[in-house]
């Protein structure tokens, strides 16, 4: 369960260096923000960062940007980066439906979805972040050849997404509801803290990989 509630978390997060506090006017300059023309990669929904700075480290020719709707998990992250700093990360605070204000048309590479809230009640499937209401923001700012990668332990959830994918005009490149028995598609699978925890309970991780 995430931490939602940590007194001054806003206040702090205010004060990093490593978070872009109007991101609205980075739009279309993602480039200038880190100084350089490497491919722009983002995760919705990273949590406390693990695997964003993770894949950092191990691409340091990617610019990381790290979406985080929630101060208190966000703060989790900020501290990583403290004792860690990596020069192709950079965090937002914002809720993901506001996407499109903050990249423009093409500027993405790839968007990561890990875990995302499953939204279970009927009436709040377009929250989720696999539904095609997200794939149409995702559709405008990803690069023609961009693709979206999602992991989840929510099989029903996974079924989900896999769904909206005609209705949305996306394709699959590849799905797997065991990704850790999968040879191809777990060879240098980076885990998130809930990938570690739910596959240590014995959960199968489901993972697409899709595309336009």
């Amino acid at each position: 369960m995430r931490l939602r509630n940590i007194t001054g978390s806003r206040e702090m997060i205010k004060e990093s260096p490593f978070v872009v506090h109007e991101p609205e006017e980075r739009k279309g300059k993602w480039k200038e923000t880190f100084g350089n023309d490497r491919p722009l990669f983002v995760e919705i929904g990273m949590g406390k960062g693990r695997f964003l700075m993770d894949m950092a480290r191990l691409h340091p020719e990617v610019n990381f940007v790290g979406i985080e709707k929630y101060s208190s998990v966000l703060l989790r992250a900020i501290q990583k980066m403290e004792e860690d700093p990596l020069a192709n990360v950079k965090f937002i605070r914002m809720d993901a439906e506001e996407i499109g204000e903050v990249f423009a048309p093409g500027e993405v590479d790839r968007i990561y979805l890990n875990f995302s809230d499953p939204w279970p009640k009927d009436r709040h499937a377009k929250r989720r972040l696999e539904s095609r209401q997200f794939l149409a923001r995702y559709d405008r700012i990803l690069k023609k050849d961009g693709r979206i990668e999602f992991k989840t332990d929510n099989r029903e959830l996974f079924a989900f997404a896999l769904e909206e994918l005609e209705a949305a005009g996306w394709s699959a490149d590849a799905v797997t509801w065991d990704l850790h028995r999968d040879p191809v598609l777990n060879e240098g699978n980076v885990m998130t803290e809930y990938e570690e925890r739910f596959s240590a309970l014995g959960n199968p991780i489901c993972k697409y990989i899709i595309r336009r």
